[in-house]
């Protein structure tokens, strides 16, 4: 139930601060580039398949979480390597890839790599608090 708990809290804060990021903070920068991306109308239309992509992310981040627990660790220091290992492994090479391969202003590049990297911090630290283990009596 824990991990049902947690891919959801992922799930949630994966979407929930990827529209925040992406679709609020970051609207006039992607704006400036139009034709690099669909038209708002049209992108509306691939919604399902956006909240897809956040879901199996938020199942994978859990499950993956779950497999590098240390026993005894502290559950926030955990969470914040974890945060940091998956931006240094995912977050940051994927906007990398793009950069070299798409027209986009180093500036924007390095404020989706920002940001992501807080949202993907901001998973970590709820998954592995959900995820901590139970306190035990002595």
């Amino acid at each position: 139930m824990k991990f049902i708990l947690a891919a959801i809290a992922a799930f949630l804060i994966s979407f929930v601060w990827g529209f925040l990021a992406h679709g609020i903070l970051l609207h006039s920068d992607y704006s400036q580039l139009a034709n690099l991306f669909r038209p708002e109308g049209e992108a509306m239309g691939f919604l399902p398949y956006m909240m897809l992509s956040h879901a199996v992310k938020g199942f994978a981040f859990a499950w993956v979480y779950r497999q590098g627990m240390s026993a005894g660790a502290p559950w926030l220091l955990q969470g914040i390597r974890f945060g940091i290992i998956a931006s240094l492994l995912i977050t940051i090479p994927l906007y990398l890839v793009y950069f070299a391969v798409q027209p986009l202003p180093a500036n924007l590049v390095a404020k989706q790599m920002a940001l992501d990297t807080v949202g993907t911090i901001l998973m970590a630290l709820a998954v592995a608090y959900i995820l901590k283990p139970a306190p035990t009596e002595n």
